[in-house]
């Protein structure tokens, strides 16, 4: 099996373990006379295997991205690197909306309403999250090849 495959497996039981949990809750108590939507402690036992398939698929998903190397690291680097980029990212853009005024449009109505200064160069903070979205798109491609060529690991 692919590592890509082995992710999409663990996306789709996180997915089917939230989706139990709800069924529970719901199903965890009900009104004396009528019958119970669905049989809580068999859904119970359900989330359990579930749970039990989804740290086994962690645990070799972990173990595949510790080992496997890309351009001079591991997969896990990868990752790293990808999360980095993705948080200097929202900085550099955050401080350029913040500094260009974007939430704040409109002008001055009085003379003597305060002028707002630039405390940063909103053009060289574009630039560089321009850049830090073209090494993260780089990034995640490598990621996402590496993840169709890798075998997991048992």
């Amino acid at each position: 099996m692919k590592l890509a495959e082995a992710l999409a497996l663990r996306a789709a039981a996180v997915r089917r373990v939230e989706q139990l949990r709800a069924r529970i809750a719901a199903s965890a108590r009900y009104q004396e006379g009528e019958p119970p939507v669905e049989d809580a402690a068999a859904l119970l036992a359900d989330a359990g295997e579930t749970l039990g398939e989804l740290e086994g698929l962690i645990r070799r998903i972990n173990r595949t991205n510790a080992t496997v190397e890309v351009e001079g690291g591991t997969l896990t680097d990868a990752l790293a690197r990808r999360d980095v980029l993705r948080m200097r990212h929202a900085v550099v853009t955050g401080a350029a909306q913040a500094a260009a005024g974007d939430a704040q449009r409109g002008h001055r109505q009085l003379r003597s309403e305060l002028k707002m200064i630039v405390a940063l160069p909103v053009a060289d903070l574009r630039r560089e999250a321009d850049d830090l979205a073209r090494r993260l798109r780089e990034v995640d491609t490598l990621i996402q090849r590496t993840n169709w060529e890798a075998d997991l690991l048992d």
